[in-house]
């Protein structure tokens, strides 16, 4: 008998947890927290998961329609090595020891307070809490708030001084959407994770919301042409959200750039700041073109986090 998918996950989950996870915890003495480390199989098993169809899925669409052919392969090698770090849950640890606690805090503050959470999928009582309508729900929320929150990305001269790093890529492909300042994703985690506690989203329902928004993110920045014709103004494709990388379009008018939605159009056209254009143009920042200066973002990892600080250091300052 076919199992359900949930069923499926569920019971792989505890196999990776009995075969990798508990071990690990029991041999650092950290049994303490063996519930969240069984969450933490979930991300890694998710992790995986998404690793196996970038590499499989979207390597194949990348070699049917390519945008562009690369000569250096050193940039993708260190957007796979972003990926890594973020879809094998090293960063999802880190949180563990920093935000977590934070929000944990918070959540307790507020009960003894008597603030509740909104709840989300309890406002219609029989509509509303169906499993497949309430993540809806949740995931139109969670999007509105990513719209908003990029905009700041490209408004904030702060902020921009560490979102550049995803921007400055000139190669973009599948394993670009994890090239990011871990400052700016941990503020962005920072965020997401009070709003996830305003709307009273679940722990399954927030990491369900993070798994779907970040495997179609992966999409988005594969390097192929590809758009989804007149449903592209429903869901954002590769070509809408590669305008938003493009060079003098991505970051650069009254409006610090186009295409700001992470999975739904809709706020880009409510709010004016879509481009529906069929074109695949070069991506990156203007100011690393040779006649606009040739700034230098960092090619490794390393001086790409170094310079994100020292150029928000400088717009700090200002």
């Amino acid at each position: 008998m076919d199992l359900p998918l949930t069923e499926l996950f569920d019971r792989a989950q505890q196999a990776v947890f009995e075969a990798l996870v508990l071990p690990l915890v029991q041999a650092l003495g950290l049994a303490s927290v063996a519930g969240e480390a069984f969450a933490g199989a979930g991300w890694l098993l998710a992790g995986l998961l998404q690793l196996a169809f970038i590499a499989l899925v979207l390597g194949a669409l990348e070699r049917w329609r390519p945008v562009e052919a690369w000569r250096d392969p050193q940039p993708m090698r260190v957007d796979l090595v972003y990926t890594l770090i973020q879809r094998l849950g090293l960063f999802r640890l880190a949180l563990f020891f920093t935000l977590d606690p934070l929000v944990d805090a918070l959540a307790a503050q507020g009960r003894l307070w008597g603030w509740q959470p909104l709840h989300l999928d309890g406002l219609w009582p029989g509509v509303s809490d169906r499993p497949l309508l309430a993540f809806a729900l949740y995931l139109v929320v969670f999007d509105l708030a990513g719209y908003w929150l990029h905009r700041a990305q490209h408004a904030w001269s702060w902020w921009w001084a560490l979102h550049a790093v995803h921007h400055s890529q000139r190669q973009m492909g599948r394993w670009s959407d994890n090239r990011n300042h871990w400052l700016d994703d941990f503020i962005g985690a920072t965020l997401f994770a009070l709003l996830g506690l305003l709307v009273g989203a679940e722990p399954a329902q927030f990491m369900a919301l993070t798994l779907v928004t970040q495997t179609f993110e992966s999409l988005q920045h594969a390097n192929v042409r590809l758009h989804f014709g007149p449903l592209e103004r429903l869901w954002v494709s590769p070509r809408f959200h590669r305008l938003h990388h493009a060079i003098g379009l991505g970051h650069e008018g009254a409006l610090k750039g186009h295409n700001f939605g992470v999975l739904l159009p809709w706020w880009d056209q409510l709010f004016g700041s879509a481009r529906f254009d069929d074109i695949y143009p070069p991506t990156g920042i203007r100011d690393q073109l040779p006649e606009a200066g040739a700034r230098d973002y960092g090619r490794g990892l390393w001086a790409q986090q170094g310079r994100g600080l020292q150029r928000l250091w400088q717009a700090v300052r200002r």
